[in-house]
């Protein structure tokens, strides 16, 4: 994996969040996202993924792409590598699955 890509899990995300330094980005399907979700998150269907709809990264703030397990927000990273994207990547470790599981809020 690159230098660039990290994989972070939920608790160190949630902080991030808490602390205004994370831009969230969940790349499931639309039917996924009405069921449940992560409040500010952005979303960029990965079967429709297009490297230039992930939003600006401010300074300071971490890009996060999340999906259900960890799979597909894998396949996203490949493509925004691929498009010559040069920012740190961060995946959230176990998806929105780990997310719920350890109890953190949804939307």
């Amino acid at each position: 994996m690159s230098e660039q890509v990290n994989i972070i899990d939920v608790e160190t995300i949630f902080d991030w969040i808490e602390q205004d330094k994370a831009v969230i980005v969940d790349v499931r399907e639309q039917n996924e996202w009405v069921a449940h979700h992560i409040a500010g998150a952005t979303l960029v269907p990965l079967s429709s993924f297009d490297p230039a709809k992930i939003p600006a990264i401010p300074e300071g703030k971490k890009l996060v792409l999340h999906c259900r397990s960890g799979v597909r927000c894998g396949t996203a990273t490949q493509n925004l590598l691929a498009a010559g994207y040069k920012g740190e990547i961060n995946r959230m470790s176990g998806g929105i699955n780990a997310w719920i599981a350890a109890g953190y809020p949804v939307e």
